[in-house]
């Protein structure tokens, strides 16, 4: 068996550690850094010839740059022989533009697909995909895991007996029933509309029952926190005793922080697929590591063994407790 290497490019040197310290092995060794012209230099400072090579690189802000450093990251292993090359993308990049639902706009996740493969990557590893149709714009394998155990979980271990969920809206309440399911708790559903490319929602109808009861609203990312904040006004008016959000990716742009810190939502539980900056930590918000889980994936997909097991929750739970 080849030797596995896990590398990182700058977003997600602290989460790459936390994997490394899981799979017992030390993070590779790489440098990367911009010349004064903004070019991007990328150097593997080991060797990689004829290894089981992973690249790690969360989208967060300056996206492009980091996307641009991973794909040079991926033609340095790829030149330097690695055997295989799997990417670890923990959030991943444009995954919002997954469809042309307006003329005359790019389908920029297709684009991603295609830049990493044309890179030279052999597989994706990711989390929780805004649309699952993105693994269909590959056409080499892609992992998707899932934060939905550690959350449920987080939630479970509450022993709240008046909870309910509650779906953001339409598009996640296949998500939002499977939370309900895992907690064996009822669901309620919120009838959301975007306002066009402004970022910002308007809720018309609640379906369900909240009143007097504690309200979690799952989600698989959190922007600019529209959406949570008005859903959490809307089931206090409608009589939620406390209102309590999960979310995989604390994206939390522009706005969001002030907005969370403001409203009357109770607790917010994230993972860490995207670093929290100073500036984003409140005491509101609490964070999940998803690091044993990736580092139980890596392990998978480096000896061939199934990955089937990291799609069931009870068996999630076991498994990332004993990597």
């Amino acid at each position: 068996m080849y030797d596995l290497k896990v590398f990182s490019c700058n977003a997600s040197k602290a989460f790459a550690e936390e994997i490394c310290q899981y799979l017992k092995i030390p993070l590779g060794q790489s440098e990367s850094f911009k010349f004064d012209n903004d070019n991007t230099f990328v150097k593997i400072l080991e060797k990689v010839r004829e290894d089981d090579v992973f690249i790690i690189q969360t989208s967060m802000p300056p996206v492009d740059a980091n996307f641009m450093e991973l794909l040079i990251m991926i033609d340095a292993v790829k030149r330097s022989s690695a055997k295989k090359i799997s990417v670890v993308l923990p959030y991943f990049p444009y995954v919002r533009s997954d469809k042309k639902d307006q003329p005359r706009i790019a389908i920029t996740a297709r684009l991603v697909a295609d830049l990493l493969t044309a890179a030279g990557a052999d597989r994706v590893l990711t989390c929780d995909l805004h649309s699952t149709q993105i693994q269909g714009f590959f056409s080499i394998p892609v992992d998707q895991l899932t934060a939905e155990p550690l959350l449920s979980n987080y939630y479970a271990r509450k022993g709240f007996d008046d909870l309910v969920v509650v779906a953001a809206d339409a598009g996640s309440s296949k998500k939002a029933y499977k939370y309900a399911r895992s907690l064996g708790v009822p669901m309620a559903l919120l009838d959301k509309r975007r306002l066009g490319n402004k970022q910002e929602v308007a809720i018309e109808n609640l379906i369900g029952e909240v009143e007097g009861k504690r309200a979690v609203v799952f989600d698989d990312e959190i922007d600019r926190a529209s959406s949570l904040i008005e859903a959490v006004n809307t089931l206090i008016k409608h009589g939620a005793k406390e209102v309590y959000a999960g979310c995989t990716h604390p994206v939390l742009s522009g706005p969001a922080i002030e907005r969370i810190k403001n409203s009357p939502v109770k607790e917010v539980i994230v993972t860490n697929t995207i670093p929290l900056t100073p500036e984003k930590k409140l005491d509101k918000i609490t964070v999940l590591t998803m690091a044993p889980a990736f580092a139980e994936a890596i392990k998978r997909i480096h000896y061939g063994d199934s990955m089937g097991e990291m799609f069931d929750s009870d068996e999630v739970i076991k498994l990332i407790s004993q990597v």
